[in-house]
């Protein structure tokens, strides 16, 4: 089949699942896998129309439950784009979606690398409904980071902001002013986040960096020792080596009239780090 550029290929994974793989000349490699009816545990689950379970469908929503297709012709990539190496993927609703959420939409996402391993995506969200109805959804990346030990980790960039707690029905409070480090369950919605958040490891010596535009709010989560048991794929012990940091529109849905399109942004970027001896200032990479 043709593809969208030469750096992309359509393999078949495990099980026979759909895998397609990008390369980037430097090196760097990305892929995505796609199964119905559950979801990947991992990656970059996309969590629409709605986030987590406040609403009417299934948690996080059914797009990271659906097969997408490839789009065999995509738009160029804009003039000044440090990545050259992409693919489009796109989601519209089946017969059984519309039964459950009534609306005609068109989702592109583009997966893009840039050299030095950057991972860019971005989503365009188009409400193609004929009969003038606008739609509200929420959205968000539930990007899995691998980190070496969830109690040496700490996240910079979120410091003072309003969150919304989940374990505690979405009561609203204030952060503290210290970075974030974990001892035990957390699952917040923090909101009028930065552009920029930085998640340390210090055991690892790296950064991630996450960049975002149009997602204004973040949700940082961990299971714990306790909900991990009780989560069918999910080993008992690996919630001390993973963090999710989300890129996410919640507090406030998008609101789409027909014609209309959003666009939201994530950029992923890993930079090594000296920051348990103190040579890394937090402060530096997220201005930077």
């Amino acid at each position: 089949m043709a593809v969208a550029n030469a750096a992309m290929e359509l393999f078949k994974g495990i099980s026979g699942l759909d895998k397609v793989v990008l390369r980037e000349p430097s090196g760097c490699s990305a892929e995505a896998t796609f199964k119905p009816p559950k979801a990947i545990r991992g990656g970059i689950p996309i969590c629409f129309p709605q986030f987590g379970s406040h609403g009417a469908l299934e948690l996080h929503g059914f797009a990271k439950n659906r097969f997408w297709s490839i789009d065999t012709n995509p738009p160029p990539l804009p003039a000044n784009s440090v990545a050259k190496t992409f693919v489009d993927l796109i989601l519209k609703p089946s017969d059984k979606d519309l039964k459950i959420w009534p609306h005609s939409y068109e989702f592109r996402l583009r997966v893009a690398l840039a050299p030095g391993g950057a991972l860019i995506l971005t989503s365009r969200i188009r409400n193609t409904n004929t009969d003038g109805k606008p739609f509200t959804f929420t959205f968000a990346y539930q990007t899995y980071f691998s980190v070496s030990d969830i109690s040496e980790v700490r996240v910079e960039g979120l410091e003072t902001l309003d969150y919304l707690d989940n374990l505690k029905d979405r009561e609203r409070f204030t952060e503290q002013g210290d970075a974030i480090t974990f001892e035990s369950e957390v699952e917040k919605i923090y909101l009028s986040t930065p552009i920029k958040i930085a998640i340390l490891d210090h055991e690892k010596k790296r950064t991630f960096v996450l960049l975002k535009d149009g997602l204004p709010d973040a949700v940082v989560w961990n299971p714990w020792d306790k909900k991990a048991k009780a989560l069918m794929d999910f080993g008992s012990d690996e919630y001390k080596h993973m963090l999710c940091v989300e890129a996410a529109a919640i507090e406030k849905p998008i609101s789409l009239k027909p014609g209309q399109e959003w666009k939201g942004m994530q950029e992923l970027t890993v930079v090594p780090s000296s920051y348990c001896s103190g040579q890394l200032d937090p402060e530096k990479v997220l201005q930077g």
